[in-house]
């Protein structure tokens, strides 16, 4: 059940006369209790699937990240992440790309706004972190350069 609606359930109780609400859906039961004046609204959630078996419950080794070598630039906005200035257009950077401080490297779109973002270090581009069309983070990696 959506935690939105059982919280809309559990301030109704609150906020009526009803004492006792119990509510049978597809993926699960819930019974919400309204106590005394000292006691809270409780709620009490049955899921109806059973839990998965032991043997599900095995660890996965996750995949170890490469270690990133060299200077990475980093997205310094929330917004999509562009390789080029148009859909047709030749990528500003590819991998082995000679670049200079100041150059542009990439564009992020944050609230239809085409910022230009540019390499804050001289070298060479060794990675391209991001794919285009990709949503980014702020202080997202998005090249390394070497």
């Amino acid at each position: 059940m959506d935690l939105r609606k059982l919280k809309t359930l559990i301030d109704l109780v609150s906020d009526s006369n009803v004492t006792e609400l119990e509510i049978t859906e597809a993926e699960g039961k819930v019974r919400i209790v309204k106590g005394g004046a000292m006691q809270q609204t409780q709620a009490y959630a049955t899921m109806l699937a059973p839990p998965p078996p032991a043997a599900a419950l095995v660890p996965v080794a996750l995949p170890v990240a490469p270690v990133e070598t060299g200077h990475t630039v980093k997205s310094p906005m929330v917004g999509t992440f562009y390789r080029s200035s148009s859909p047709g257009s030749k990528a500003f950077v590819e991998i082995g790309s000679t670049v200079k401080v100041g150059e542009t490297v990439c564009i992020i779109e944050a609230m239809k706004i085409l910022n230009e973002i540019e390499a804050d270090q001289s070298g060479t581009v060794t990675q391209i972190l991001c794919q285009n069309g990709q949503a980014v983070e702020y202080g997202q990696p998005l090249f390394v350069i070497e």
